[in-house]
């Protein structure tokens, strides 16, 4: 999907709105609601989380090209859901230089998104057995990262070219539907902490992951990303018993 398409989503089509969570801390988001709401009827929620790049406070950077994708035409008409995309002002998730043992580690800004989804699903007509998650990058730690805060949570969640948890994490997963998009040339965010990770989980016998290593893709989205109906298809299926 060209970048040419992605302009063609304005900013305005995403509401505008700030949290304060239990510490004081900020969390300025952007919400797109289903095109067609209807009473009665509740809705999955899918948290979009952005990348390092974005970090900061004007509440517009965090719509990047996969937030964008929510809003285009057909997805939107295809998965009827609440995208919540919050901003951090500071990393998500922290990881030190690639190692055998690289790990990400969550910053205070995902207590507070915690916080802002319980606080979200209670006010709007949110199917909390349909609550997923998927990010890029230091968002795809990040979306590793929420379930080790809440593991009863999640339906499914997409990690994208991200840093796993510690392998200590690894029975937070064990119940939790995963795919898991990286490339194996990702100089940046090295694949090999996915691998890991994901070893650890199917170890404990119990685990739906999955591991879509791209050959040659680095640090960036695979094309079949966008659209992407069958990830999205894939993650909208998936409901917490």
């Amino acid at each position: 999907m060209s970048r040419e398409l992605f302009n063609t989503v304005s900013a305005d089509q995403f509401e505008s709105a700030n949290f304060i969570s239990s510490r004081g801390a900020h969390l300025p988001y952007r919400l797109l609601r289903p095109s067609k709401l209807s009473p009665g009827r509740i809705y999955p929620l899918v948290v979009q989380l952005h990348g390092s790049g974005e970090i900061g406070t004007d509440n517009l950077s965090q719509l990047d090209r996969l937030a964008k994708s929510w809003a285009m035409p057909d997805i939107r008409d295809r998965y009827q859901a609440f995208i919540l995309i919050p901003q951090f002002s500071i990393r998500s998730a922290n990881y030190g230089p690639a190692a055998p043992d690289q790990h990400a580690v969550a910053s205070p800004m995902l207590n507070d998104t915690i916080e802002l989804i319980n606080q979200f699903s209670s006010v709007n007509p949110i199917d909390k057995s349909r609550i997923y998650a998927s990010g890029f990058s230091m968002g795809g730690s990040a979306t590793w990262l929420l379930p080790t805060i809440a593991p009863n949570m999640f339906a499914g969640i997409v990690p994208m070219c991200g840093i796993a948890p510690p392998d200590s994490q690894a029975s937070n997963f064990t119940n939790l539907p995963i795919i898991v998009i990286h490339g194996d040339a990702d100089s940046e965010n090295p694949i090999t902490a996915d691998r890991r990770f994901v070893q650890a989980i199917a170890s404990l016998g119990t685990g739906q992951v999955a591991l879509r290593e791209y050959k040659g893709l680095k640090h960036q989205p695979p094309s079949d990303i966008y659209p992407g109906y069958w990830w999205r298809d894939w993650l909208f299926g998936q409901q917490r018993k």
